[in-house]
């Protein structure tokens, strides 16, 4: 499956294209995760519904369900994973999901209740990673990207620990479940923690974060569906609905550049 850029651009700029109305029996069922991602889609409902288009909102506590769930019939659209997350898992489980319009990025931070400054972090220091390849592989680039770390060239977006080359302070990285890390933050030195989980937790990106991801990283998020069901235009509505000036409002006043979004 190619999952590129380029497609989706072709899809964002079709979701701008004026559409019949389109007869709906049933609402369309949107996975999301709990946080910004819920909250984003309760927006877009109202700018769906505008539309004619009946949204039911289905909120999971993991990354792992929402593309099990769509894959499996469960849902008809999900809204909460980059497309590098949704690539692996294409490669790894053998899905049959395509993305249709990109959403928002969430800029990943470091944490820590212990030290204000990555450098002030002690030798042999406790610091958590989300243990899903994409993600992890994230959390470890910033924390080269902050000089903390040295990873191999070749290592990429799947970067692992055991891609680490240099690791002066001998951090010890600890791989733990995205959505368990806030938690976590208590037991750890630090810890890198996606944003739409950080701030349920009560942590700022912009104010809390020791150390944040550039603006440039490749994850910005995006909207999925089955193969199959990928040039329905009730969903070209749904990203057109996304992609509106109501919900760049919403996600810029309510997030406060924590959020950004990608149109």
């Amino acid at each position: 499956m190619s999952l590129t850029r380029r497609s989706l651009a072709a899809l964002a700029l079709a979701s701008f294209i004026s559409l019949p109305a389109v007869a709906q029996d049933k609402p369309i069922k949107v996975g999301v995760t709990a946080g910004p991602h819920a909250e984003i889609f309760e927006q877009v409902k109202k700018v769906a519904e505008r539309d004619g288009l009946k949204i039911q909102i289905v909120e999971f506590s993991d990354y792992i369900q929402p593309n099990a769930a769509l894959n499996a019939g469960d849902l008809d659209v999900n809204s909460y994973q980059h497309l590098p997350y949704l690539e692996a898992q294409v490669k790894d489980r053998g899905y049959k999901i395509s993305p249709i319009g990109y959403t928002v990025n969430f800029p990943m931070g470091v944490y820590s209740k212990k030290v204000k400054d990555l450098g002030a972090l002690p030798s042999g220091a406790r610091l958590g990673i989300p243990n899903d390849p994409t993600n992890g592989g994230r959390a470890l680039l910033v924390l080269e990207s902050a000089g903390l770390i040295k990873l191999k060239k070749d290592a990429g977006l799947k970067a692992t620990p055991l891609d680490i080359t240099d690791n002066p302070k001998k951090i010890r990285i600890v791989e733990l479940d995205a959505a368990q890390l806030p938690r976590a933050l208590d037991e750890l030195d630090a810890a890198a923690i996606n944003t739409n989980y950080a701030i349920p937790a009560g942590l700022s990106p912009v104010k809390d974060a020791i150390a944040t991801e550039g603006a440039k990283a490749p994850y910005v998020n995006i909207i999925a569906v089955r193969t199959q069901d990928k040039d329905k235009p009730e969903y070209a509505k749904l990203v057109k609905a996304y992609q509106s000036p109501e919900v760049k409002a919403f996600v810029e006043q309510k997030y406060q550049k924590a959020v950004v979004t990608s149109w």
